[in-house]
């Protein structure tokens, strides 16, 4: 049954992925891999320069299915490869798109089985671009570019460094990961769009004296995800995260912080303006009440800290005169159903993820379970991102009034 429902939340989207000439032809597998993870069924279109790039083999291999690239292809039984294609796509996405390719692209050009079906689509049409710095900035490719935006394209990078060149700059296409992002986030329902929601995540860090510190094991990879999901929604976020080693969605606003009281203050100054919060950090209980102001010398002798409670951050924002929707978590290692729901009905949560920190705590993927007033309801186990996904839509739904 879990499985079924999360099917029915999170559909299967088509694409065609469109590869054009150029080195980073290579990219576009590894996109391949990565868009078929997030349950997105693709079709690969390759122009006859890409093919000297990257193998038809190799994408057929990782995609299941033929790989189009002529035109005129007689296994097409009506030949018209550009229309069947095209209709069954929602959405054409070109990575690599070269200067070449934008520049056919702008001017409405169809002269092979890519550029021609891009031409009589009906869908959307995304691109990443990819070339030499000097070939991005070229007065041209700049004006088609602007033209394809004009168009209602969606342009999708490029990003700065180092090129196969050898040069530095703009022109890079952007990583697989960040599009086979942008490309899910694309599909997703702006459900939350006028949204402002505010995320803790990742751990604190409590200084015991000016080199030592007491912190925990939390990753931030739930906080992170979380908030890219929003994002995709279509929420505008406030992300208050702790030390971690990881790089922050893009369109987030970013508050770093170290300590529990740092996480506080940052909290209290941005709470004021959020319709949900969703405290995913793992706050530490408890900091030491004078750390050391120079390194404490070793002795043989025991060393004893005296630690005093950190703010009760959920709380404080749960006990406000008028609260944003307040979604807790509760990581345990025992006991899981009794603590979760303990802790949501002391703080007054209309809702509170949990989990086993056993199960959950560095890894990529795993399991959930939303405790509400109905009672229990758990996603199964999944990456991150997908529970992030399937998380945030029942956020929505709550915070909408949809789900009572």
């Amino acid at each position: 049954m879990e499985q079924e429902k999360t099917k029915r939340i999170m559909p299967s989207n088509r694409i065609v992925l469109g590869i054009t000439g150029g080195i980073a032809a290579y990219k576009a597998a590894e996109l391949l891999r990565l868009l078929i993870k997030q349950n997105i069924e693709v079709q690969v279109v390759m122009t006859e320069a890409a093919c000297h790039f990257i193998t038809t083999t190799t994408m057929q291999g990782l995609s299941g299915k033929t790989v189009f690239t002529d035109q005129w292809d007689a296994s097409v039984p009506n030949s018209m490869a550009h229309i069947n294609l095209s209709r069954a796509a929602d959405a054409i996405v070109i990575a690599p798109a070269s200067a070449d390719f934008i520049a056919k692209l702008a001017h409405g050009l169809a002269d092979d089985l890519l550029s021609t079906l891009c031409l009589a689509r009906v869908c959307p049409l995304i691109i990443a671009p990819a070339m030499n710095r000097e070939m991005w900035l070229n007065a041209a490719t700049q004006r088609n570019v602007a033209q394809l935006i004009a168009d209602g394209v969606q342009v999708l990078g490029p990003d700065s460094g180092v090129q196969a060149c050898g040069e530095e700059g703009m022109g890079r296409m952007r990583e697989a990961a960040q599009l086979a992002r942008d490309i899910a986030a694309f599909f997703q329902p702006k459900i939350l769009s006028g949204t402002n929601i505010l995320i803790t995540a990742g751990p604190t860090y409590e200084a015991i004296d000016t080199v030592r510190g007491i912190t925990n094991r939390s990753s931030g990879k739930m906080g992170y995800a979380i908030a890219q999901a929003a994002l995709e929604l279509g929420a505008k976020v406030v992300l208050v995260s702790g030390p971690t080693a990881l790089t922050k969605p893009v369109g987030v606003q970013g508050v770093d912080v170290q300590s529990a009281e740092q996480m506080f203050e940052a909290v209290k100054q941005h709470v004021g303006n959020c319709d949900i919060f969703i405290g995913v950090a793992a706050v530490a209980d408890y900091r030491v009440a004078q750390p050391g102001t120079h390194k404490i010398k070793r002795s043989e002798k025991n060393l004893t800290l005296d630690l005093v409670p950190n703010p009760d951050i959920l709380g404080y924002v749960a006990n406000l005169t008028n609260p944003p929707f307040c979604v807790g978590f509760a990581a345990e290692s025992e006991n899981l159903v009794e603590y979760a729901e303990q802790k949501r009905r002391a703080k007054k949560l209309p809702l509170l993820v949990g989990n086993l920190v056993q199960q959950a705590v560095g890894s990529d993927d795993n399991e959930l379970v939303l405790f509400d007033d109905s009672g229990r309801q758990t996603l199964p186990r999944a990456d991150k991102l997908t529970l992030a996904r399937l998380l945030m839509q029942r956020i929505a739904q709550r915070n909408n009034g949809v789900l009572k």
